[in-house]
């Protein structure tokens, strides 16, 4: 069960038929409701119709023997006392009125019923009174009656009426509510029979347009299942040609495992590059040990210190590398960037400064290592001059460092930040060193929010600039 109602085609179906069901619900039973009060006013305007019927009649001074009463709609006339005075022929019961006698009650004099000698030329005139008025102010009720043997539910109006000498009246008239209770059944038996049937075609149509809609899904689940099996991360997942959110995702997945097929090739490299490089000073520190313990006279104490130095440059290099990528933060100190290139470029002879103060925040050491790699950098390359600058443009503060050398090409210029990278005029690990430097100024200058560039410096050599944002 859990299984089954834990996808999204199967929470979609449900989700989509409950909100069809409470709108089926509430649209059923609005028209229900509409139905009902419509067909009671309908059975309410009837009763009112016979009503003033009989109340015209009582106002013209008929007597109530003679009146003309509806015999299939029970009629009641009672006087202001409640008494009931007339009533229509098979009235057996009735509920809902003021009311519940079906016999008029005799009136004094006999009048009212009908009852006295034919011949009695008195009596032709009982039960008439002075003509009346209408009176205003119907009121509706519900009730029921039962009319020669048949019962069912009715909408009584009560019309009062002066009748002069007669008093006040009121008559009560019933409107049939047959209709209403026919109709409204109807209408509930097609909604019972109707709604679960349409609620099952929308789960239908839920469940296989979602079905349609999820199939790629499962094409790229399963396809990262395999890629994850296989640990080839040069596979892609399928990408569906509907242009919405489900090929937006596959393409996403794409360039994520495109950045992960990169950064994992980068490592291996990186790796590869490493122990090479790492190799050397070490295989060359070994020789010179091994040659000193069997020889100590030929033991070459500067090369072996010089291998070492190197090799310690390296581990360093290769560790701060490491700390770079594991998303290693600079932090938000301030410092000033003018002293900084003044302190890193003491001792150095060929190195001309002009560096003003301009704060910038964050690693200090991180930053001090950047100029450090340029200025070498250029030292390698100068033929016999190298340049340091420090100057604000706008919310940057610039570090430019510039020599008189060969320069570098412009194919070149991206390729020198990749990491182990040396061009052919410094393959010399003596001179290039390891390709490091560069790679890892670019990487220091990104994490502080600014950039290392190259371009052509004005002796016809290479100018570095590290742009960083000026502290606030």
């Amino acid at each position: 069960m859990r299984r089954i109602f834990g996808s999204v085609r199967s929470r979609a179906t449900l989700g989509a038929t409950l909100v069809v069901a409470v709108a089926l619900v509430a649209a059923g039973a609005a028209v229900l409701l509409s139905l009902r009060s419509n067909l009671m006013d309908q059975a309410g305007n009837e009763a009112q119709r016979t009503a003033q019927n009989v109340v015209a009649q009582l106002a013209a001074g008929k007597a109530y023997d003679q009146l003309d009463l509806d015999d299939e709609s029970p009629v009641q006339v009672v006087d202001d006392n409640g008494t009931l005075v007339a009533a229509s022929d098979g009235l057996e019961r009735i509920s809902g009125t003021a009311t519940d006698a079906v016999k008029p009650q005799p009136q004094s004099g006999g009048t009212g019923t009908g009852a006295g000698d034919d011949d009695d030329d008195a009596d032709d005139d009982s039960g008439r009174g002075e003509a009346g008025e209408i009176g205003e102010g119907t009121e509706f009720s519900d009730g029921s009656a039962t009319i020669d043997g048949e019962s069912a539910d009715y909408r009584f109006a009560a019309v009062p009426v002066e009748a002069g000498d007669r008093g006040r009246l009121t008559v009560y008239a019933g409107g049939s509510l047959d209709a209403e209770q026919s109709a409204v059944n109807t209408a509930l038996t097609v909604m019972l029979i109707g709604f679960p049937l349409l609620l099952g075609v929308v789960a239908g149509v839920t469940w296989l347009v979602t079905r349609r809609a999820l199939r790629p899904v499962e094409g790229i689940r399963g396809e990262m299942a395999a890629i994850t099996a296989s640990e080839d991360l040069a596979r892609r997942v399928p990408v569906p040609g509907t242009h919405d959110e489900v090929a937006r995702l596959a393409l996403t997945t794409n360039e994520t495992l495109a950045a992960l097929q990169t950064s994992v090739e980068r490592q291996r490299r990186f790796v590869a590059d490493a122990s090479h490089e790492l190799r050397s000073p070490i295989a060359s520190l070994r020789t010179q040990l091994e040659v000193g313990v069997a020889h100590p006279e030929l033991l070459d104490l500067d090369g072996a210190v010089e291998d070492t130095v190197r090799l310690q440059g390296l581990a360093a290099d290769l560790l701060l590398l490491a700390r770079l990528d594991a998303g290693e933060r600079p932090g938000d100190a301030r410092f000033d960037l003018g002293a900084l290139a003044r302190e890193q470029a003491e001792g150095r002879a060929e190195v001309t400064v002009e560096a003003r103060s301009a704060q910038v925040a964050g690693s200090r050491g991180q930053v001090g290592r950047v100029l450090t790699n340029l200025l070498d950098n250029a030292a390698r390359h100068a033929r016999s001059a190298v340049t340091l600058t420090v100057r604000r443009e706008g919310e940057w503060v610039v570090a430019a460092v510039a020599d008189d050398g060969a320069g570098v090409a412009e194919a070149d210029r991206e390729r020198i930040f990749e990491r182990f990278v040396r061009l052919d005029e410094a393959r010399s690990r003596d001179d290039g060193g390891a390709g490091l430097g560069l790679a890892i100024a670019r990487d220091v200058a990104v994490r502080h929010g600014g950039t290392l560039t190259v371009g052509r410096a004005p002796a016809g050599g290479a100018l570095f600039e590290l742009r960083l944002p000026q502290a606030q």
